[in-house]
C-alpha cells in the first residue's frame, strides 16, 4: 500500500524542480527546497504539511482529520484517509495543498 502511493506521489512531483525524498517518521516523505509537502507512513496513510493558515480549513474537508503521531494532533499537518486520495484528482488536490505550503516558505540551506 505504501509503495503503491509513494510511487503515485513521485508520478505527481516528477516534474516539479528541487523536490527530494527522505525517510523519516517512520515513513517517506517529500520537500520542495527543504521544506516538507507531504508524507506517507509505512501503513500507507497520508499526512499533508498544510500550514496553520489553512489548517481550520483542511479539517472541513470530509476526507482530512488531525495528524496525531504522538498522541497531540500537530496544527499545520492533516491525515487523508483512503476515500481522499482514490483517485488521481483527490491526490493531486492534497499534494498541490502542500506544495503550495511549501513553496511559499524561505528555501531551507542544504547541511553538510
Amino acid at each position: 500500500m505504501a509503495e503503491v502511493l509513494l510511487d503515485r506521489i513521485r508520478k505527481l512531483l516528477a516534474r516539479r524542480r528541487s523536490i527530494t525524498e527522505k525517510r523519516m517518521f517512520g515513513g517517506t516523505c517529500f520537500f520542495v527546497n527543504g521544506n516538507m509537502i507531504a508524507g506517507v507512513s509505512k501503513a500507507g496513510e497520508l499526512m499533508v504539511r498544510v500550514g496553520k493558515q489553512r489548517y481550520e480549513s483542511a479539517l472541513e474537508h470530509p476526507d482530512a482529520s488531525e495528524m496525531d503521531f504522538t498522541g497531540r494532533p500537530m496544527r499545520g499537518f492533516v491525515s487523508v484517509l483512503e476515500d481522499g486520495i482514490a483517485d488521481e484528482d483527490g491526490l493531486k488536490y492534497w499534494i498541490d495543498l502542500g506544495l503550495k505550503y511549501a513553496r511559499s516558505l524561505p528555501a531551507k540551506e542544504k547541511k553538510e
